[in-house]
Parts: C-alpha cells; structure tokens; sequence
C-alpha cells in the first residue's frame, strides 16, 4: 500500500484538547496510517492511502469537527 502524506493549515488551535480529538476521529478512518496535530503551528499531517480516501475527504472531516481549513498541501 502506498502512501502520501498532506499538510492541512488550520485556523489557530485555541486548546490542547484538539490535539486529541482531531488525532482520534481522523485516526479511527480506514486508510489512515498516521495523524500528527502541530499544535502551535496549527497544522495537521496526515499519512494515508489515496486508494481509499483523498485529501479533500480528510478535509471535509476537519471542517465537520470544527476546524476550517485554510490550506492543503500534498506531500
């Protein structure tokens, strides 16, 4: 399974209980490998399979959870 990995830069993180709601929602999606939030950067990388999901998915999960997206990067 190949992998890539995005960037998404969020607005910023106001606390650290984002940290791990946003790692377990996003972590909990098949073909999701590895979710890392960037508190003070607010941003979140994200490692998975596009065979599965795309970046614009993840996106739409974010913003569901309360975090608009300001930026998408692919990696």
């Amino acid at each position: 399974m190949a992998t890539i990995q995005t960037t998404y830069s969020l607005e910023p993180l106001t606390c650290p209980s984002c940290i791990a709601k946003i790692e377990t929602v996003l972590g909990r999606i098949a073909g999701v490998d590895e979710v890392r939030v960037l508190f003070h950067q607010s941003k979140v990388r994200v490692r998975f399979d596009p065979s599965r999901l795309s970046a614009d998915e993840l996106a739409e999960k974010l913003e569901k959870l309360g975090y608009p997206v300001r930026k998408t990067v692919l990696s």
